[in-house]
This record gives structure tokens, C-alpha cells and sequence, in this order.
């Protein structure tokens, strides 16, 4: 068995990892994290750092849209109000282009940051350098029910099309017993129901811009894709899908009212977690499949990381960079396997935990590497465009145009506008907004 291998072993003696040797005075850190269980469950282990350095940690989390918002901000006009701050993959090397962020080219040798997937180190890093420290990473998939799926007495395929999964939506439903075929993301936001409609525009062929910068809104792959996703949700989806985000169709789920739920792979770990104690009968009856496509050479998988930024500017760099290395770094992973299990580790960032044997057992761990490895930012669409990123465009212009977008989306999917006025206000919008900021 290899070294790497031999790290997540039981054999390990998990929670007795050696003190971290604090090279800075004791500080009391203020971090800004999102409000996912990944997040929760580490302030409940936050106390193992805090033994070991004699730091303090702070904790401030908030509803992703807010998070983007607030942080945001508080980088942009050097408000210092926070210490470390969770961003991804779309923030990372804009912000550090900028100058905004301490670069992490000096983490202890025990992080061993060669061992992070090239596709995510790249993505958190600005030429050359690593700027964000990931603490999980996460393509999307198909979240469904085996007993749902059976009874309706259809199969998931290997790669499932969007065809299929709008039929096997309809068989799934029963309203009557509060059960809907299928849950997605509605709600505004970029990275929330913004991120679900880009994925699945993707696969049928829409994108963002053509190769000079023009928005592509008035296409008919945008038209295909938004009439695709309004008639699925309206036929199988649940009522006020509209302002549903991540974590309120991880609640769905995890009540059994939903037969599918094409979201992150992160949440593959969560529910399988959910069955350890027996708390629903949603955990035993759960499978995995890739993200769906329409035939046309690209699915519906994503790529994103969230990940842990210190702004530059801070008194408390030292301090930042030990509690990144412990909550991102292969200490933090043997801890939460021993207080809760293996496929429970934050999963997608490092190659060693793949290489595991133990890890290799979890029933989603194979997809959820595949998925990751799949995912292609370079190319992210069907016809060329001139930007990086599979359900973003790495542009600064892009947060504040598609949270507007998402939006007109979310009122179309409200039944407070069509498709058509969604869309041409979604032209508009970023035709606009390209041009004032001189692409065009």
C-alpha cells in the first residue's frame, strides 16, 4: 500500500495528529463561509485547531447569494471585515489578477499541494500561483431514487439524455403522495439556479457569447433549453421551484419528495451520510448517474470548487494560512473520516484521497472523480466560445450580468413572463453590459 494510500487508513491514529507549530501569535480568525453542511459540520471540529494553535476562529455564514455579495464588497473596497473568505473557482484569479488576494506559495510542506487535481489547482490559481486553498470540489450529477426509479419500471442509463430524464420525471411523479419527479435549481443567483440553466443550455447547444462577444439569448438552442426546462418543471418539478436553491432541494430530497436531483456531487456524501444513523429511508434507496446530455457531445456537468481566500491586506496572514492547511489539507480529511465516516471526507480536491482503498469503497466516489476529470472549462460548449468556464464565463462583467439573467429566468419560471421576454430581456442585458465594458 502506498504512502498516500496509507494516509486515510484506520490504522491512523485519527485525532492525534501531532500539534501544529504556530508561527505567529495566537489570533482570533474571522472567516465567511457559506451555509452548506460541509461548513456546519467544520465549525463543530473547528475546536481541534483552536487545540492544537492556540488561534481562535469566528465563524460567519451565510446563504451563498448573500456570501458572494458581502465578500465581494468587503475585497472590492478593502473593508478588512474578514480574515479568510470561501470563494471558487470564478473569483479566485480575477480577484487575484488584482491584486486582492495573499498569494499561497508558501504553505507547510505537509500540505503537499502537488497533490491537489491539476484541474482544480488550476482553477483556483493565477499565473502559475495557488490562491485559494479547496475544500471541496464538485462536477454535478444525477441525484435518484433506485425504489422511485424501479417502480416506474425504467432504468437509469450510463449516460442518461435529458429526454430521458424528463420521462422518467413524469413516471416518478405522484403528486398525491407529495412526491416530484424531479428537483432543480430556480432560484436567481449565478451561481445557484444560473448555474443549472448555463449546464443545461451547454448540452443543447446555447452559450453565453459567439467568439465576438455577442450574447446568444435570441438563439434557438436558448429557446430549446429554457422550453425544455420550464415544461420538465411544470409537468414533474415541485410548486415554487422558482426561488428553490441548492439547499432547499437538498431538503426535498432528503424528505422523499423527490424521484431526481440533477445538482453538485458534493451532496452525494450528505445523503449517504443520512443513512448512518437510519434518520430516512430516502438513504438506502439512492443511485448516481452522469450528468444528463442531448446528444450533442456535452452534458450537463460543472466544475467548481469552494475554496478558502485570505485578502491581502490582513494582519493575520500567518495565522490564515495554518487554519487553511488543516481545514484543506489531509489532517482535516483523516478527522472527519474518524468522527463520521469516509464518505463523509470533503471529496474532489486531492488526488490521494482517490488512491485510497478505504475511499475507493464509497459508492459514489468513482462518479464523482469521473465527473470531475470530465469536466472541460476550455470547451465548455458545443459551437467555439471566447471565454473559460463550463457554467460560467470567467469574465468580471459576468457575476452582475447573469445574476440579472438568472432572474429574468426565475420570473419566467414564476409564470410572471414568458420564455420569449425572459430571453429577449436576457439579450438585452448582456448585450449591453458588453458593451459598456468595451468587448464589443
Amino acid at each position: 500500500m502506498s504512502i498516500k494510500r496509507t494516509l486515510f487508513s484506520t490504522a491512523v491514529g485519527f485525532g492525534v495528529a501531532a500539534t501544529i507549530a504556530s508561527t505567529a501569535m495566537a489570533e482570533n480568525l474571522v472567516i465567511a463561509t457559506v451555509n452548506n453542511d460541509d461548513m456546519v459540520k467544520m465549525q463543530g471540529l473547528t475546536a481541534d485547531f483552536e487545540a492544537r494553535t492556540g488561534h481562535t476562529v469566528e465563524w460567519v455564514t451565510l446563504e451563498e447569494n448573500v456570501l458572494r455579495q458581502r465578500v465581494t464588497t468587503d475585497i472590492s473596497t478593502k473593508g478588512g471585515a474578514f480574515d479568510i473568505m470561501m470563494i471558487g473557482m470564478y473569483e479566485t484569479p480575477i480577484w487575484a489578477k488584482n491584486g486582492w488576494l495573499v498569494a499561497l506559495d508558501d504553505m507547510p510542506a505537509h500540505y503537499d499541494v502537488e497533490d491537489i487535481l491539476p484541474a482544480v489547482r488550476g482553477g483556483l490559481s493565477y499565473d502559475g500561483t495557488l490562491y485559494a486553498a479547496p475544500f471541496y470540489a464538485e462536477s454535478s450529477m444525477v441525484h435518484y431514487r433506485t425504489d422511485l426509479m424501479a417502480k416506474a419500471g425504467l432504468e437509469m442509463p450510463a449516460e442518461p439524455t435529458w429526454d430521458f430524464i424528463r420521462e422518467a420525471a413524469a413516471a416518478m411523479t405522484d403528486r398525491d403522495a407529495g412526491i416530484n419527479g424531479i428537483c432543480m435549481r430556480g432560484k436567481a443567483g449565478w451561481g445557484e439556479g444560473g448555474a443549472i440553466i448555463t449546464v443545461l443550455g451547454n448540452a443543447f447547444g446555447a452559450r453565453w457569447f459567439d467568439e465576438d462577444w455577442n450574447a446568444t439569448f435570441d438563439s434557438p438552442e436558448w429557446k430549446a433549453a429554457l422550453d425544455f426546462y420550464t415544461g420538465m418543471m411544470a409537468e414533474s418539478g415541485p410548486s415554487g421551484y422558482a426561488t428553490n436553491g441548492f439547499n432547499e432541494n437538498l431538503s426535498l430530497f432528503r424528505q422523499g419528495k423527490c424521484g431526481m436531483w440533477m445538482d453538485a456531487t458534493v451532496a452525494a456524501g450528505w445523503l449517504a451520510e443520512d443513512g448512518k444513523g437510519g434518520a430516512s429511508d430516502v438513504a438506502g434507496n439512492i443511485g448516481w448517474a452522469v450528468a444528463p446530455n442531448n446528444g450533442l457531445g456535452k452534458n450537463s456537468g460543472w466544475l467548481w470548487a469552494w475554496a478558502l481566500a485570505i485578502p491581502a491586506g490582513t494582519q493575520k496572514a500567518d495565522a490564515a494560512k495554518e487554519f487553511m492547511a488543516w481545514a484543506t489539507g489531509p489532517d482535516y480529511m483523516r478527522l472527519v473520516a474518524f468522527e463520521n465516516g469516509h464518505a463523509s471526507i470533503p471529496p474532489g480536491t486531492r488526488a490521494s484521497l482517490y488512491e485510497n482503498e478505504i475511499y475507493q469503497d464509497v459508492p459514489f466516489a468513482a462518479a464523482t472523480l469521473s465527473a470531475i476529470l470530465a469536466a472541460d472549462p476550455l470547451n465548455p460548449t458545443v459551437d467555439p466560445v471566447p471565454y473559460v468556464g463550463v457554467q460560467f464565463a470567467a469574465i468580471p462583467e459576468f457575476a452582475g450580468i447573469a445574476t440579472e439573467v438568472s432572474q429574468e429566468f426565475s420570473a419566467a419560471y414564476a409564470g410572471q413572463q414568458t420564455v420569449e421576454e425572459a430571453l429577449a430581456k436576457a439579450q438585452a442585458i448582456a448585450n449591453d453590459a458588453m458593451e459598456a465594458a468595451g468587448y464589443r
